[in-house]
């Protein structure tokens, strides 16, 4: 049994350890990287910490346009596919090496396996939005890490190959929260455990629009807190182009590996960001979350009151980084730390 898993984004990476692990008990797998995060912080550090075997295949494609990025991609895997003739291609997540790992294995009459399936914002002007879209309704198996993606999916017809496994995300962070307490980084940055809120900031809709950045950095400069500040490439180049000026509570950092980054989450006071996988987690590790957007897909972590959307609101994101500390009981909408398990043994059910 041959399967591509293909990956290409320090997300998909933390996903892929878990079932990677899983999957090698009884399948060959070969792991394609498409390059999408090609230097060392965001791309070489995950595998070595998490101990994912390295890329059969590193496709090298870099950043660009959503069309070229996208394109360069599908040649490439669909290059892969036809030389290795695998039973399954799978795909997590919703981006762009998602979509080019799904249409390469569609037009070949390849089964798709996606993990993360059914998630939705219902913001189309989101390109992940497009692409897990367009993803699921590609694929044979769906992987659905909550009942509420199952839900979705079921709204749009699609019930055939569909499992509820719950959410591989879980799954590394239970395998990694141990490593990440001998982590360094609170000595390194010289900050004592919940004495700071943690920042993340990468998505086109709040980096790419000069106004709605300005706002961000705006609130974040006059919140009475140190912020630390790992800055994702696509943002610090927004930072030069637009020359803004961060407030002196602000300490930027370099990209930091999955452990030393899982550390800073579990030891924050809050999390400002506007990423999925940190919304997730912060709820996994029980740090109020503070989501730089109007809407979300992880719509559990809102309806529990763990995490508020507070969009680009200068007055609301100052207000929020310094009242919204929740207490609300969590529940267990992420499963039980085993989705990897489940989807190996589905894979090889199905093959």
């Amino acid at each position: 049994m041959k399967v591509v898993s293909v990956v290409g984004a320090r997300p998909q990476f933390i996903k892929l350890a878990p079932v990677s692990r899983e999957l090698r008990k009884c399948a060959d797998e070969i792991i394609v990287h498409t390059g999408q995060h090609y230097d060392t912080e965001l791309s070489q550090t995950f595998f070595d910490e998490l101990h994912i075997p390295h890329p059969d295949y590193n496709l090298g494609i870099g950043s660009g346009t959503h069309g070229y990025q996208t394109g360069a991609m599908l040649q490439g895997i669909e290059d892969i596919l036809l030389t290795l003739s695998p039973d399954m291609v799978l795909v997590y997540g919703d981006t762009n090496s998602t979509l080019a790992g799904a249409l390469a294995a569609v037009k070949l009459h390849i089964p798709i396996a996606h993990i993360e399936a059914g998630l939705r914002s219902y913001n189309k002007e989101m390109p992940e939005e497009i692409n897990r879209v367009l993803t699921d309704h590609c694929s044979d198996l769906l992987f659905c890490p909550t009942t509420t993606a199952r839900t979705n999916l079921e709204n749009e017809n699609i019930c055939k190959g569909v499992h509820l496994v719950g959410d591989v995300m879980y799954d590394a962070l239970l395998y990694n929260r141990k490593l990440a307490q001998n982590s360094p980084i609170l000595g390194q940055l010289n900050l004592a455990p919940k004495s700071y809120l943690l920042a993340t900031l990468h998505r086109p809709s709040n980096v790419d629009s000069p106004d709605a950045l300005k706002k961000i950095i705006t609130g974040f400069s006059h919140i009475e807190y140190p912020i630390v500040f790992p800055v994702h490439p696509r943002t610090k180049k927004a930072f030069d182009t637009l020359n803004i000026s961060l407030g002196k509570n602000i300490h930027t950092i370099a990209p930091l590996g999955y452990l030393d980054f899982l550390y800073l989450e579990s030891e924050a006071v809050a999390i400002l960001t506007d990423s999925g996988g940190v919304q997730k987690e912060a709820y996994l590790l029980h740090i109020p979350c503070i989501t730089l957007r109007e809407e979300t897909e992880w719509v559990e972590t809102v309806k529990d009151g763990w995490n508020i959307l507070v969009g680009t609101d200068t007055d609301l994101i100052i207000k929020m980084a310094h009242k919204f500390r929740p207490k609300n009981p969590q529940k267990e909408h992420f499963g039980d730390g085993d989705a990897s398990k489940k989807i190996a043994t589905i894979i090889k059910e199905n093959i």
